[in-house]
């Protein structure tokens, strides 16, 4: 059913689980997963980064970057672990806001489905505009697999 996944990544438990779920969807029906990061930075608080420490909130871009691709290389050791194959697995570090990178990069690279945790580092400030896995459920032109 879903040739081509989405996940994206940030470190958090509920993108830990989103990965699962994803990898297993795959394994059971074949195809390929993306995982994407998308730098995010933070204010006056240090970026957990998927048991690899913390990037501090000032971090410069190539610093997140560094950071990022480090989660990117986590997560894919993770899919492996779940019985992924190298091959079907993808990563892409995008910039820019979250919400706007996940849709985007979904609909660029005509996945079939997004899967993602319902929270993600950003808790508060989800409760306060509005969680990026609501924003994506409603805007993605493809299905969305809210985890929690």
């Amino acid at each position: 059913m879903f040739k081509h996944i989405l996940v994206p990544v940030d470190g958090s438990e509920h993108s830990k689980i989103a990965l699962q779920v994803a990898s297993q969807l795959i394994a059971s029906q074949g195809g390929s997963i993306t995982l994407l990061h998308v730098p995010e930075p933070r204010d006056n608080e240090p970026l957990l980064v998927w048991g690899l420490g913390a990037v501090p909130s000032e971090a410069s871009l190539e610093e997140r970057d560094k950071a990022g691709n480090a989660l990117l290389e986590k997560a894919m050791e993770e899919a492996r672990a779940m019985g992924l194959a190298d091959d079907t697995i993808n990563t892409q570090l995008e910039h820019g806001e979250p919400r706007q990178a996940i849709v985007t990069a979904a609909k660029n690279m005509n996945v079939d489905a997004i899967v993602l945790g319902s929270r993600g580092l950003s808790d508060f400030k989800g409760m306060m505009v509005g969680s990026t896995s609501h924003s994506v459920s409603h805007d993605a032109e493809c299905r969305v697999i809210t985890v929690h």
